[in-house]
């Protein structure tokens, strides 16, 4: 599969994808990454086979930095 976005156009058939290492067994909200094709792309591990959202690696830096200093926790 290939799409095109923000510039990129990302192969997702090379895409290796990984987990958190902080997603355990019994978790259900577990997202994958792939860094491929100069982007990041992101996906739902429950729904392989659905849609893909797709990040700069600026963007990519923001949100992991966001993420880091608690930017989106839930109060």
């Amino acid at each position: 599969m290939e799409i095109e976005a923000k510039g990129f156009r990302v192969n997702l058939a090379n895409a290796m994808w990984r987990r958190s290492t902080r997603s355990g067994p019994y978790s259900d909200n577990c997202v994958e990454v792939a860094f491929v094709d100069g982007a990041i792309a992101m996906r739902d591990s429950k729904n392989p086979s659905g849609s893909v959202l797709i990040f700069t690696p600026s963007e990519w830096d923001a949100f992991v930095e966001g993420a880091k200093d608690g930017e989106f926790d839930i109060d």
